[in-house]
């Protein structure tokens, strides 16, 4: 699997020039015979509360981008983008993935709004997990925040061996952000792909970038600086069956409803 990571310097609230420069790297990363480009979260606006502004209503024009995106240049794609249904009150923050031929496989609304911005005054919580296939491989994926939670990575842990993390999270907690993509990996055994974006937004909140894949026992793979959009990295999603043959942690698991006898 060779996956391109887009740390994109985020345009605040314009969707037109962070549609040209997805389509770039989408480009760039077939160039490169990539087989999934994944951008951060709210990667057409950054991220902003103003969903007067900048949410989509419905499935609508940056579905349709992200759409033509994959399929034009044959490759899997995972973005974030905000939107809004006509019929509910809040937006969601929300991922979406596409296969080669720009079918929508699967969406995700981040279970954890980040309420210390207010996020959750102006979007709604999703409820569920959301589990995918990438060219045979079976993966899932969560929204920045959600990163905090370790709970909701387990609800998902036996049935995936790739989980994609995309974010806006901020310089000021890179640390966390590492340690948490580390921690979430080993206790997962999965493959772990965070995307995180670079640059500084409309209020004034810098981003490290760091995006990185990190393998079932805690190695990082590649790293992103702080300044790079394109990150390009290889690796063997299958080596997640090997490692947990020869570490069977996860069939130790208890539900959460075992009692001591």
């Amino acid at each position: 699997m060779k996956a391109a990571l887009i740390q994109l310097n985020i345009a605040w609230q314009d969707r037109q020039q962070n549609y040209a420069k997805a389509e770039f790297f989408a480009k760039q990363a077939a160039a490169d015979n990539c087989d999934i480009v994944v951008f951060p979260e709210m990667f057409n606006t950054g991220f902003s509360m103003d969903l007067n502004a900048i949410a989509d209503e419905g499935i609508g024009e940056t579905t349709s981008m992200l759409s033509a995106f994959a399929k034009n240049n044959d490759i899997n794609l995972i973005a974030g983008f905000p939107m809004k249904s006509p019929v509910e009150e809040k937006g969601r923050n929300i991922a979406v993935v596409f296969d080669r031929k720009g079918m929508l496989t699967a969406t995700y609304t981040k279970m954890h709004p980040f309420c210390l911005a207010a996020e959750g005054k102006y979007y709604m919580a999703g409820e569920n997990v959301s589990t995918f296939v990438i060219d045979g491989v079976p993966s899932s994926v969560f929204i920045c925040y959600d990163l905090r939670f370790p709970e909701v990575f387990r609800q998902v842990s036996k049935l995936v061996k790739m989980i994609f993390v995309i974010a806006n999270w901020p310089s000021s907690r890179r640390d966390h952000w590492e340690a948490l993509l580390k921690a979430r990996a080993i206790e997962n055994q999965c493959f772990v792909i965070g995307v995180n974006r670079t640059g500084s937004d409309g209020n004034g909140i810098t981003y490290p970038g760091s995006s990185s894949i990190t393998d079932p026992m805690g190695n990082a793979i590649c790293n992103g600086n702080d300044s790079d959009e394109y990150v390009v990295c290889a690796f063997d999603p299958f080596d997640v069956d090997k490692i947990r043959t020869e570490y069977p942690f996860l069939q130790d698991m208890r539900d959460c409803n075992d009692k001591e006898k």
